[in-house]
């Protein structure tokens, strides 16, 4: 019997005790949900309605998590993995399922967060697929341990079910090729080049200028018509495969009839805002983060756009400075996976603009908001996920909220 790792918690099963059980769901995280009796076990790599053999590894107070190790009854929707590291690499949850079947539980993902946690029963439109499922990831992060000699062992992502061990990843199908080109050298410089005995992070950003390693260089990327400048380390979406339409939804969304100015909170680089600006008087962007302030002024400068003003600041301190009334204003909200904070949707709702379009990389967070934003007097008028990260668990989602009209006395 294999020995148990030091801390396990021996209840229900002992370690590594072999399960033959049925996939009823999954979980948000993309592991299945199965049933021993009452008791819950979580397994990857698995569809529901398949029969399976797991193999517990952990038991948390309420559920045990497994390794699968075979799959006795397969279900129509499974394909074989593109990565043979996929049994073993954390970082992709989905490549054992036929893309259209992922495309579609997402957009199921996104429908049970509105109606579990917001609240809301509403249409949510197919999810947008990415014109390339595989290659298309333009920065890759892959990690490293420093050893007590200061040599680097592996270098990739970590081990599916550990909190700290990593697999070796020489190359990944979800990144651009022009990465997995580059991946080799970065590796072997890395090797051979880094000091110190702490470990770290490598990057590889894909962008016009080719592929680099430095997170403090200056690169550029193209959406639409224009130009965007940042550093390479800094936040850019990254699948450039679809962005620019997701980009065009989000801007057809904020125009209306009446509609004069928009206001884009937590702007970054000005992506939103800077590819708004055609279609507005004025646009205002707001941004936290110094850096990102700057780069939104510097490509506005860049692209040549002189409508849009930009303000160093909270996201709720925006409003203040939009000279527009609420209804004439259109508001876009990309806030980080936390979602947003309730002062700022307080001063939201206080403003009151005629439409807002909610980006948002964590749906059961962008429900919660939804559900403060329609109590405070806005509609659902539209939901449209994208697929930016195809083979994993992971979904933007869209939202259009329109200021519902008051109700007859």
């Amino acid at each position: 019997m294999t020995q148990a790792p030091k801390g396990f918690r021996p209840e229900p099963y002992p370690y590594h005790h072999v399960l033959t059980l049925r996939v009823e769901d999954l979980t948000n995280l993309g592991c299945g949900i199965l049933r021993d009796g009452d008791w819950v076990v979580q397994a990857p790599h698995v569809l529901p309605g398949e029969l399976v053999r797991v193999r517990v590894y952990r038991n948390q107070k309420n559920y045990s998590e497994a390794d699968l190790l075979e799959v006795l009854e397969s279900a129509p929707e499974r394909v074989e993995p593109l990565c043979g590291l996929y049994a073993t690499c954390g970082g992709c949850q989905y490549q054992h399922v036929a893309y259209e079947t992922q495309l579609e539980w997402k957009r199921r993902h996104v429908s049970e967060c509105l109606r579990r946690i917001g609240g809301q029963e509403v249409e949510v439109e197919p999810t947008t697929a990415s014109p390339k499922p595989y290659g298309y990831r333009s920065k890759l992060t892959p990690h490293f341990h420093g050893g007590k000699d200061g040599k680097i062992g592996d270098v990739g992502f970590l081990r599916r079910g550990s909190r700290r061990a990593l697999v070796d990843v020489p190359a990944c199908p979800i990144a651009t090729e022009e990465i997995n080109a580059a991946l080799p050298e970065a590796r072997r410089n890395l090797r051979e080049n880094r000091k110190g005995k702490k470990g770290g992070t490598l990057l590889l950003r894909h962008v016009l200028e080719g592929v680099t390693t430095d997170p403090q260089e200056v690169v550029s990327e193209k959406v639409g018509d224009l130009l965007f400048q940042f550093k390479a380390g800094e936040f850019f979406q990254n699948n450039p495969f679809l962005v620019p339409e997701m980009v065009r939804h989000v801007v057809e969304e904020a125009k209306g009839e009446g509609i004069d100015d928009l206001v884009d909170a937590y702007c970054g680089g000005g992506l939103f805002a800077l590819s708004a600006a055609a279609s507005f008087s004025r646009v205002t962007g707001v941004e936290i983060s110094r850096d990102g302030f700057e780069w939104a002024r510097a490509n506005a400068l860049l692209n040549g756009i002189d409508n849009c003003a930009f303000i160093l600041g909270t996201a709720s301190d925006v409003f203040a400075e939009v000279e527009t009334p609420g209804e004439r204003s259109a508001l876009v909200v990309d806030p980080p996976r936390k979602g947003c904070d309730e002062e700022f949707l307080r001063q939201a709702l206080a403003f009151g603009p005629a439409r807002i379009v909610y980006v948002s990389c964590d749906p059961s967070t962008q429900a919660r908001d939804a559900k403060a934003l329609v109590g405070g007097g806005y509609r659902i008028s539209r939901v449209r996920p994208f697929d930016l990260f195809p083979q994993t668990r992971h979904v933007e989602n869209v939202i259009t909220f329109e200021k519902a009209p008051p109700c007859a006395p």
